[in-house]
């Protein structure tokens, strides 16, 4: 393969990499903010109540489910550009994208379903019934929160090793690394903090919009390389 034709195949792999990374990145993000309940996270008894009367819960959480699948999937495109240089790094980065993807699948099958099921039950329950199913629904809650916080900890493991990628293969401009590793490290720090105070706390409440608006700016960094074309397979530009 030519330097040209490699250039030229990169660049397409660039731009189907951010297009799914920013495609998949707004779909979630409208979905979450348009149509999930939200309110005192971990209040369970009145967020609960939200949840059993939301209409919407099992699509929002299947949308989300597409979402974040093809951000991930813009990750693994990625993958292909960056391994011609690195390809131990890339290998690693990719492995832990499709651990994500695992992790992300049962955590949207615990919140989207079971727990919606638990709390519907309960709604609808009375007098000793009603406590058991209250703590029947508090353990998948608590479940949740376990998943969640390992799914945090992998995604920042995965924007981590990207980032550290793209930093020496210098395939794409080096803010896109760094901003990956700030990601990363937001990320990793979520995914502890959900394992100490649940999904409502002090750090959550700033780290989570501004690791949303890191993994835009990202997706938008891919983009750009792409559209500015330098990148190759070759051992120097």
């Amino acid at each position: 393969m030519t330097s040209a034709t490699g250039t030229h195949v990169n660049r397409q792999l660039l731009r189907w990499s951010g297009a799914l990374l920013l495609g998949g990145l707004v779909l979630t993000t409208a979905v979450t903010m348009l149509f999930h309940p939200s309110g005192d996270e971990d209040v369970h008894e009145s967020i609960f109540a939200q949840y059993a009367a939301s209409d919407s819960w099992e699509w929002v959480h299947f949308a989300q489910f597409v979402g974040v699948l093809l951000a991930l999937g813009g990750l693994i495109v990625l993958h292909r550009v960056l391994r011609a240089r690195t390809p131990t790094l890339s290998a690693v980065a990719a492995g832990l994208t499709v651990a994500t993807a695992a992790v992300w699948a049962g955590l949207q099958a615990i919140d989207g379903i079971t727990l919606k099921q638990a709390v519907d039950a309960w709604a609808v329950a009375d007098g000793f019934d009603e406590a058991v199913r209250s703590a029947d629904a508090e353990i998948v809650r608590w479940t949740e929160w376990g998943a969640q916080s390992y799914f945090r900890v992998l995604l920042g493991a995965t924007m981590l090793l990207f980032g550290v990628a793209i930093l020496v293969t210098r395939l794409l401009a080096g803010w896109t690394g760094w901003v990956a590793m700030v990601a990363a490290i937001l990320s990793l720090g979520i995914g502890v903090d959900v394992g100490y105070s649940g999904l409502d706390s002090g750090f959550q409440q700033i780290a989570s919009p501004a690791f949303q608006v890191l993994m835009l700016a990202f997706a938008v960094g891919v983009i750009v390389a792409a559209a500015r074309g330098r990148v190759s397979t070759s051992a120097h530009d």
